[in-house]
C-alpha cells in the first residue's frame, strides 16, 4: 500500500490520545508477532459438505428394503429410497413437510445409493444428510424453496396436576425398547423439545408434536405406551394410548392445535445423472 503526503498530514493532526492508543497497539502487535499463532482446527465435514464419490442405481426387481440407512466410518448406504424419501432423509422432514408440485411422482423409481465422505472422517447421520442435500442438487438437479404453513400438530403442555419429572443425572443412559405391544423410552437427561420429537417419532404418526410446556433444562424420565398405528390397526384390551401415558406417567398433556411449520416445496427435479 502506498502512503501519500495527505495521509501523513491527516495522521499527524490526530489527538495525542490517539497517538498513545496507536503506540500501545503497535507494542502489543510486536509482542504477539514473536509468538507462533495457533492454527484453528479444521473439520473436513464442514469444509466439504459433499461426498467424494457416490454411486446411484435404480432398484431392479422386488423392493426388499425401504428407506434403509446404514453407515460405517466415511461410507454410507441409502437403500430403497425414492425421490420423496431421499428428500425427507436429506432434510430430516416428515412426508407432510415435503410438497412436490413440480415433480411427476407417478414415475416412482426407487434407488440404492452408496457414497463415501471425505477421507479420514466418520460423519454423523446429520452430517450425511447435509451431504445428501448437495448430492440431490448436483445429481438430481433438485430445486426447492422453504415456506411456512399452518398445519395440525399436538402441543405438549403441562397437565393440571403439574409435571411428574425427575432431576437429570449425568450417566448418559438412554434406552429405546419394546415390551410386548408397547414401546418405551428411558433416559437420564432429555429436554422437552427432544421429548416432543421422541413422542412424534415413536408413538404418533398423524401429526407432529411440538413443545409448549415452558419447561427448560433436562429431565430424567421413562415413558411407555402402545404406538398409535398399532392401536388403530389391531387394537388389544391392554393397549395404552400415548395420550393417556403422557398424562399418567409424566404429568403432561398432548393437545391438538395448529402451528406454523417449515414446508419444503420442490420446484423441479430430474433423473439422476450417470455415475
Amino acid at each position: 500500500m502506498t502512503t501519500t503526503r495527505s495521509d501523513w498530514i491527516s495522521w499527524l493532526n490526530r489527538p495525542l490520545c490517539t497517538f498513545a492508543a496507536t503506540a500501545l497497539t503497535l507494542a502489543t502487535s510486536l509482542v504477539l508477532a514473536q509468538q507462533p499463532l495457533a492454527q484453528p482446527p479444521t473439520n473436513p465435514i464442514h469444509q466439504a459438505l459433499a461426498f467424494e464419490v457416490a454411486s446411484i442405481h435404480p432398484e431392479q426387481g422386488p423392493l426388499y428394503s425401504y428407506m434403509d440407512f446404514s453407515s460405517s466410518g466415511p461410507r454410507v448406504r441409502f437403500e430403497g429410497y425414492n425421490l420423496r424419501a431421499l428428500i425427507m432423509e436429506a432434510y430430516n422432514f416428515r412426508n407432510f413437510q415435503v410438497s412436490m408440485p413440480g415433480v411427476d411422482e407417478t414415475q416412482n423409481t426407487f434407488y440404492d445409493i452408496v457414497a463415501i465422505a471425505p477421507e479420514g472422517t466418520a460423519p454423523t447421520r446429520d452430517e450425511f444428510r447435509r451431504m445428501l442435500q448437495t448430492l440431490l442438487a448436483d445429481r438430481f438437479q433438485l430445486k426447492a424453496h422453504m415456506v411456512k404453513r399452518q398445519v395440525s400438530v399436538y402441543a405438549l403442555v403441562v397437565g393440571k396436576g403439574g409435571p411428574k419429572l425427575r432431576p437429570p443425572t449425568e450417566s448418559g443412559h438412554k434406552l429405546h425398547g419394546v415390551d410386548g405391544r408397547n414401546q418405551f423410552l428411558e433416559t437420564d437427561s432429555i429436554t422437552m423439545n427432544d421429548l416432543a420429537n421422541e413422542i412424534w417419532n415413536g408413538f404418533i404418526s398423524d401429526r407432529p408434536v411440538i413443545d409448549r410446556t415452558g419447561l427448560t433444562g433436562t429431565y430424567k424420565l421413562r415413558i411407555e405406551a402402545t404406538p398409535e398405528g398399532r392401536i388403530d390397526g389391531n387394537p388389544q384390551p391392554g393397549d395404552l394410548s400415548i395420550f393417556t401415558a403422557v398424562q399418567e406417567q409424566l404429568g403432561l398433556k398432548l393437545e391438538p392445535t395448529k402451528a406454523p411449520l417449515d414446508i419444503l416445496v420442490i420446484d423441479s427435479a430430474q433423473k439422476p445423472s450417470a455415475n
